[in-house]
């Protein structure tokens, strides 16, 4: 764990500070994938419930794994579609962020 996870809020969840919760199973812009063959260790479609810190964490072994290479064919597959959700998720948690530190435009007078 490195200081910045330390200095995180661990409450912090989807649909809290303007995160959009996902559904189960699907990604930004991407139907379904197959949920057959999960690779070990991979749960696809179970995103809702995770926070940045453990998006982020379970990302980096999805890409640590897909990198060391030595899975077959249906487990990259499923690995690199788990790390699509994750990469999403991750993604709308910093939008989210970011739209909670910009300023909303106040009207000037009329």
């Amino acid at each position: 764990m490195t200081d910045l996870d330390r200095q995180r809020s661990p409450t912090a969840g989807p649909g809290s500070g303007g995160v959009p919760e996902t559904t189960p199973g699907t990604t930004a812009g991407t139907a379904p994938g197959p949920t057959s063959g999960a690779a070990a260790g991979v749960t696809p479609g179970t995103t809702s419930d995770l926070t940045f810190e453990a998006a982020r964490a379970e990302l980096e072994d999805v890409v640590r794994r897909l990198e060391a290479g030595g899975c077959a064919l249906e487990e990259s597959l499923v690995l690199w579609e788990r790390g699509e959700e994750l990469a999403a998720l991750c993604q709308r948690f910093l939008d989210g962020a970011r739209a909670r530190l910009t300023p909303a435009p106040t009207s000037g007078p009329s």
